[in-house]
């Protein structure tokens, strides 16, 4: 009898753990917070460093590093490049430069932190971001927004990749 209990738990497992390697997961979280004592825009975004690296290789037509001890400079500037014609914001109708400020590695995800000054108050906020579309339609990208208190989320996708937050 035990070994009937054993076989059978060893199956579910395997069925499982073996399932789990077929799906993967294409979701990316940008954090956006306004700060306004600052009038600042602070923007956090976390990207499966693999991903990014396959979409630069696709925009770029060239073997990419990032998050490595292979990574040039050259390639830190094309995730820059990237991101920015990815990933947009509006402010009260008008589109805001954002202003890169630093990048880490968190396992296999690379977390990127931006900025956008002089934001006196927030009314509209219009949020683009086709960023890995390319790559899977089944990409995610999820907004999660703090605008003076209070929190908003989007899921933009390849398909609905625009949304707006007030």
């Amino acid at each position: 009898m035990s070994k009937i209990i054993r076989n059978i738990v060893f199956l579910v497992l395997f069925v499982m753990l073996t399932s789990m390697g077929i799906h993967k997961f294409y979701t990316s979280i940008y954090q956006i917070n306004y700060v306004p004592q600052k009038k600042m825009i602070q923007i956090t975004s976390r990207i499966f460093i693999d991903d990014l690296n396959n979409a630069l290789e696709k925009r770029f037509h060239t073997k990419s590093f990032i998050g490595t001890s292979k990574e040039t400079p050259q390639e830190e500037q094309a995730m820059k490049t990237y991101l920015a014609e990815k990933f947009s914001l509006k402010v009260n109708g008008t589109l805001k430069p954002m202003s890169f400020r630093s990048k880490e590695i968190e396992a296999n995800v690379l977390i990127c932190y931006f900025r956008i000054t002089d934001i006196p108050k927030i009314t509209k906020l219009e949020i683009e971001n086709s960023a890995l579309t390319e790559l899977n339609s089944d990409q995610q990208n999820i907004i999660q927004a703090n605008i003076s208190g209070e929190k908003q989320s989007l899921l933009l996708t390849s398909e609905n990749f625009k949304g707006m937050l007030k």
